[in-house]
């Protein structure tokens, strides 16, 4: 929509850009707060969100390039260059730096899976959001009254009614987090948290896939993100019920 807010000489601030930030502020003050309600350590947060969200961006980057190896093959350093990412490879290599950062420093990692999960979301919100003002991420076309045409995208087809999956799948990420808020207020068993975003979260990527008309890649019948979204959705479940299992057992 109207992804350039300001320049300052040859640089141009994006609104998208602006929006990841504030979802990325958002996510580290939500969790501090509650790391201090619960005396957990919140001074950690600080390096881990960092180096989460840098090599997050470096594995959605690679998820990107494996998805679309026809065209890195073809040209590698455009492919590197260009604003394409995939979410899933962005928040499984921050899932995976927060456990390597909570070893290395000797953290419970589950306890701070629990604990950032709710903030993810609600980072994702926020970033959901900058996709719309990007263009990125767009949905199949409509004529619906529910329809948005854009008219200077560098990525969605412009002129035409296209349903606003960002707006969509920004809500539904509100929605996901606040749940996930609630549901953290009381007392849990360790992953329980973290198991919810996962089934919670799958299911809606799961289900805005269908709706999505940009190329994402495919698995058969499945694009990318819907065939990963099974793997996450049966690792959500069996961490839920198994926790659950063991509370009955108690």
């Amino acid at each position: 929509m109207y992804n350039d807010l300001f320049s300052v000489g040859p640089i141009t601030i994006h609104t998208y850009g602006v929006m990841i930030a504030i979802g990325v502020l958002a996510a580290l003050f939500s969790g501090e707060a509650r790391a201090k309600k619960r005396d957990m350590n919140a001074d950690v947060l600080y390096p881990m969100t960092f180096l989460c969200v840098v090599l997050g961006f470096c594995a959605a980057k690679v998820l990107f390039c494996i998805v679309e190896w026809k065209r890195f093959i073809q040209n590698p350093l455009s492919m590197l260059s260009n604003s394409g990412f995939v979410v899933y490879g962005g928040i499984l290599g921050g899932v995976l730096t927060a456990y390597v950062y909570c070893r290395i420093k000797k953290l419970n990692f589950v306890d701070y899976f629990d604990l950032m999960l709710p903030s993810v979301a609600l980072a994702q919100g926020f970033g959901r959001f900058g996709c719309f003002f990007a263009g990125c991420c767009y949905g199949r076309e409509t004529n619906s009254f529910i329809g948005i045409a854009f008219s200077r995208s560098d990525y969605a087809p412009n002129g035409v009614k296209l349903i606003p999956t960002q707006l969509f799948s920004g809500a539904g990420m509100f929605i996901i987090a606040g749940i996930l808020f609630y549901y953290a207020k009381k007392e849990r068993a360790k992953a329980k948290v973290g198991a919810l975003y996962l089934i919670l979260y799958s299911i809606g990527r799961f289900s805005i896939e269908f709706f999505r008309n940009d190329y994402r890649g495919a698995v058969g019948i499945f694009s990318t993100s819907q065939f990963i979204s099974f793997f996450i959705l049966a690792l959500g479940l069996l961490l839920f019920f198994r926790k659950q299992k063991s509370e009955e057992k108690a």
